[in-house]
């Protein structure tokens, strides 16, 4: 993460990780001495905030780790969103990292798996850290603790989605308190604790920062929140998108371009940040995306579907030559291109640090507000024609050259709207989630591909080394 300063390698080791490989979701269990001789002041304090992105951010693949579980934060985000819908597939049929694009990911699946711990380590750092909040300056309290709630209610927004009922801890347990560590809640409290959290967030926070929580972020994760549930609050959405929109601190970017390479620009709300050649603050999901020649570690990941292809061809206007290219009969992602990256070359180059990318991962902008402000007025309904929702819809497609003016708007026109103008952010599978239509779609692209989706893979097996270690408290979800 760009500008800020990590917690000091002994303490990362000693509190953060966990010591013994079957202590996964519990990263605290023989560390008390430790945290209680580190955190005396508010830098203390501070550092333990820092040292929750540390743990979203995740260490680069490209990093080998002896200390334990290695979690790699976001970085493998793309494999169980994008790659499990119509958006991308991996360029090969080997490997684990290949099994989500066809739908046989099963609960020893390690990438599966890392997700999860990774947003559990997140969630386990923000609890350890509000224990000792009385430690930091009395004028800084409110917003650390804000912020620690913001990063946990973030990861548990996560979790929900991709693995359903999930373990709820909100305070530090020990290592044998197996219910509170194992047992299952069902989403709506998990739901509950979320906005509650978010709602802090939004009450405390201000905007002066895109790489850590913000006011705006809270909102507009909120937001998501509320249109996600299975009864979702419209109004309450609607107003929060408004609330960003009527705040002027965001702007779109009049070039889409620098939507993703002017980093933490007018446009950006939260974004992840990492540091280009730098192996313990980079990223390597550039370099995976990569595959006419191998950058990377694989042969290539987000490789883009027709459809989508097809897609762009009708609705991406300027977008589409700012989201992928093809070389020969490969739709490659050219959103997040590694430093220093020439595609106008045969082949590519992908800079000297392909492996370590600094490229940032964008959690949410202002496209995606505007775009959340229109479904919240539609309220569910199949067409709108209100003013206001016209005018966030007509903004996104102008800035991408389609200024024909819209007089009403479909679900479906929002839908495909939102899959060309956040491809390849990780957004389209929790849009088919939401918008109520994942099975059909996924369904129909299954079929078209080859593969066997059923309705019970829109859930991710709970991995199957946290159910083997949580004494038969852990239950796996339906199918496998």
């Amino acid at each position: 993460m760009k500008h800020i300063k990590y917690l000091i390698a002994a303490l990362s080791v000693s509190v953060f990780v966990s010591c013994d490989t079957d202590e996964y979701l519990n990263p605290l269990p023989d560390t008390a001495v430790a945290v209680d001789g580190f955190f005396q002041s508010d830098a203390d304090v501070l550092s333990g905030i820092i040292g929750i992105y540390d743990a979203l951010q995740g260490v680069n693949s490209n990093t080998d780790s002896d200390i334990g579980d290695v979690n790699r934060g976001v970085q493998f985000e793309h494999l169980l969103t994008e790659h499990r819908t119509d958006n991308t597939r991996n360029a090969t049929l080997e490997g684990s990292k290949a099994d989500f694009h066809r739908y046989v990911v099963n609960a020893n699946n390690v990438e599966s798996e890392d997700y999860y711990a990774s947003m559990y380590e997140v969630i386990f750092r923000a609890n350890n850290l509000l224990d000792f909040i009385e430690l930091a300056d009395a004028s800084n309290q409110a917003k650390y603790t804000a912020e620690a709630k913001f990063l946990r209610a973030y990861a548990y927004f996560k979790l929900v989605r991709m693995f359903g009922a999930v373990p709820l801890v909100t305070s530090v347990v020990g290592p044998t308190e197996n219910e509170a560590l194992f047992t299952r809640v069902s989403e709506e409290q998990v739901y509950a604790q979320i906005i509650v959290d978010l709602q802090e967030a939004v009450s405390v926070l201000d905007n002066s920062s895109k790489s850590r929580a913000s006011k705006a972020a809270a909102q507009g994760i909120l937001a998501k929140v509320y249109l996600s549930q299975a009864t979702p609050n419209y109004s309450g959405a609607q107003q929060l998108c408004e609330a960003i929109i009527n705040s002027s601190e965001f702007a779109l970017e009049s070039n889409f371009h620098d939507v993703f390479y002017d980093e933490l620009n007018d446009e950006i709300i939260f974004a992840i940040q990492y540091e280009t050649g730098n192996s313990a603050e980079s990223q390597s999901f550039s370099a995976e995306f990569t595959s006419s020649t191998r950058a990377g570690s694989e042969d290539g990941q987000n490789i883009v579907n027709e459809n989508l292809v097809a897609d762009f061809a009708l609705y991406g206007g300027n977008r589409t030559e700012e989201s992928y290219i093809t070389f020969g009969t490969s739709n490659e992602v050219i959103k997040f291109l590694p430093e220093g990256s020439d595609i106008t070359t045969t082949p590519p180059t992908y800079g000297i640090s392909a492996r370590d990318a600094g490229n940032d991962y964008i959690a949410l902008r202002y496209a995606d507000v505007l775009l959340m402000h229109v479904e919240a007025i539609m309220a569910g309904a199949a067409t709108t024609t209100n003013t206001a929702a016209l005018n966030s819809f007509q903004a996104v497609r102008d800035r991408a050259g389609l200024t024909a003016v819209a007089t009403s708007i479909s679900k479906e026109e929002l839908l495909v709207e939102r899959r060309v103008e956040l491809a390849f952010e990780n957004q389209r599978w929790f849009d088919l989630l939401r918008f109520g239509v994942a099975e059909a779609v996924l369904s129909a692209h299954a079929t078209e591909m080859g593969y066997i989706f059923d309705a019970r893979k829109l859930l991710l097996p709970i991995p199957s080394r946290e159910i083997n270690i949580s004494g038969g408290l852990l239950t796996q979800n339906p199918g496998y």
